[in-house]
């Protein structure tokens, strides 16, 4: 599997786009900033999962290796997935900063990381195009707090 990858910052524009108000799925906080892992995909959009301190669902990659997941769940989570095609969403002006040995854990897992991003998504548009019905229960379990119904305009 062919992917590019890098750490990206989501950019002030995206936040004004995507209030909290209308999106409260996304993970926005005042002073806080929306560091992802920024997938470049097959279908001309890029999926940022972003790093998150505490994970309480099976719908992420856990960190297990790290200092801060000793502490908590820490790790990459696929549930709050951003879907981008503007690349005006993403700020290049600031540099994104991880916790060195979580870089250091993701890139060694890479690979799975990428394809188990790219099967949540995937996995949800055969959902919601019906090629792949999931049983409502299943469906509830891996996107009831999903963010990517924001993207339908992207995904669909």
């Amino acid at each position: 599997m062919d992917f590019v990858v890098e750490l990206s910052l989501l950019s002030s524009r995206f936040a004004l786009d995507y209030p909290l108000i209308r999106y409260p799925e996304l993970l926005h906080k005042a002073g806080r900033p929306y560091t992802c892992l920024l997938i470049a995909s097959h279908d001309d959009y890029f999926i940022c999962i972003p790093f998150r301190t505490s994970i309480n669902h099976k719908n992420a990659f856990l960190f297990t290796g790290t200092l801060r997941s000793r502490k908590a769940k820490s790790g990459l989570d696929y549930s709050k997935t951003v879907i981008i095609k503007d690349t005006a969403y993403l700020d290049s002006s600031a540099k994104a900063i991880v916790d060195r040995d979580e870089y250091s854990e993701m890139i060694k897992n890479i690979s799975t990381i990428v394809k188990d991003a790219s099967r949540y998504v995937d996995t949800y548009i055969k959902h919601v195009v019906g090629s792949s019905p999931l049983h409502p229960k299943v469906y509830a379990r891996k996107y009831q707090y999903s963010t990517l119904p924001y993207f339908h305009d992207i995904l669909l």
